[in-house]
């Protein structure tokens, strides 16, 4: 290598670049793709600067908030996964969500939703959306009908969750897609974290755009903060990443690093968490403090043939509902061993919570909707994770004789 005269000065700042990380005359390819942590990237010449600022250009890179190869690596993974014309990556499932539904709502527009769904897109989209003159409509969405019978002239975007949070509904994703189809210049949104891009793809059925919190079953340990969204076309895309750009919603490089190494996992993941939550949910369902079980697995599930067509396995998630109401409830949150009080799902350990309290508390969804959407006080919320299914049902039945 080539010694460089500098002053120290220089050589604090220049040292160490060039053929530094070079050995043999090449650069080293290794087996797990690198955090590019550079927040910005060295041209050849002026005019690839010029090419490279397009705001979706994919011949090289400019600068990591428009392109970064460590995110790109990730992203190009989950759109693999999920047969998609591409995926951008952001840094929460929450900003994934709200960039969606700007890029594609404008002021006297109108978006069909579920009246039970996350209760931060609930919040966005009651409190905040409305606000820049978008009309949001929210129906009961257990079937596709309920759509067909909210849509207007002026309708947009229609956009379901499946499994929906926190009831578990399962929605047609073949009628929901056909009928996006059939209405020109409507784009249909699905999220499904609750199932992750394993169990579910919803492009496969003519949806337009798969949301998902990184955040819960793609990252799988609860130690990243994330987002994507899949498209269908390129041109769906290019939309969404100049409003990504833009809005400056974009994951770190370290994040998209964690995203890509629990991808290889997922599907050993999501089988023992959906063998696990199946037999959970066949022992809470015969437990006599229960009063039932919402877990698209269970053929008591109303669901549960449409689960079948539209999902790989069931997942890990349920909820189900106690007999003895809201004390009976926190009384089991703060009593069980293996699972944990907390919020957010899809992570190793086993995640209980009480969402009229807490995911759906009075501040996010107001208590006239929660009655409508089915969201009791006794209403429990449960993530299975991959500890021993036999110890996670011994942990609930050692509760739930406390209650």
């Amino acid at each position: 290598m080539e010694q460089k005269v500098w002053t120290p000065e220089t050589t604090c700042v220049k040292g160490g670049s060039g053929e530094a990380g070079m050995r043999g005359g090449r650069a080293p390819k290794p087996l797990v793709t690198p955090v590019y942590a550079s927040s910005t990237f060295v041209l050849s010449c002026a005019e690839e600067g010029a090419s490279l600022s397009s705001s979706f250009s994919e011949d090289g890179y400019i600068y990591s908030r428009w392109g970064n190869p460590t995110v790109d690596a990730a992203a190009e993974a989950i759109a693999q996964l999920e047969g998609a014309a591409g995926t951008l990556l952001f840094p929460s499932g929450m900003s994934a969500i709200t960039t969606s539904f700007l890029t594609f709502a404008n002021a006297g527009d109108h978006i069909v939703v579920p009246n039970v769904c996350y209760g931060g897109a609930h919040c966005f989209l009651h409190e905040i959306l409305v606000r820049f003159g978008v009309e949001v409509s929210f129906i009961d969405s257990s079937s596709v009908d309920g759509y067909k019978k909210a849509i207007k002239e002026n309708t947009k975007i229609l956009y379901a969750e499946s499994p929906m949070n926190p009831l578990m509904s399962v929605i047609d994703l073949e009628a929901f897609g056909a009928l996006g189809k059939s209405l020109p210049g409507v784009l249909t949104m699905v999220d499904v974290t609750f199932a992750s891009p394993y169990l579910i793809q919803p492009l496969l059925y003519g949806i337009d755009v798969s949301i998902h919190s990184c955040t819960k079953y793609i990252g799988g340990h609860s130690d990243i903060v994330g987002g994507s969204v899949s498209y269908a076309t390129k041109e769906l895309g290019k939309t969404l990443h100049h409003t990504q750009l833009h809005l400056g919603c974009n994951m770190s490089p370290f994040d998209a690093f964690l995203v890509h190494r629990s991808l290889k996992t997922l599907p050993i993941r999501m089988e023992r968490h959906s063998a696990s939550a199946l037999a959970v949910a066949e022992f809470l369902e015969q437990h006599p403090k229960v009063k039932c079980v919402y877990y698209p697995g269970l053929p008591s599930h109303r669901d549960h043939e449409v689960a079948k067509r539209t999902m790989k396995l069931f997942s890990g998630m349920m909820s189900f509902e106690l007999k003895g109401g809201l004390d009976d409830g926190k009384k089991l949150a703060e009593s069980t061993k293996i699972a944990v009080l907390a919020m957010s799902l899809g992570g190793a350990e086993t995640l209980i919570e009480h969402p009229a309290s807490m995911t759906h508390a009075d501040n996010i969804m107001s208590a006239e909707m929660k009655k409508a959407g089915g969201i009791t006080p006794g209403l429990m919320r449960l993530s299975v994770g991959l500890e021993d299914s036999g110890d996670i049902i011994r942990d609930l039945q050692q509760a739930l004789e406390k209650v």
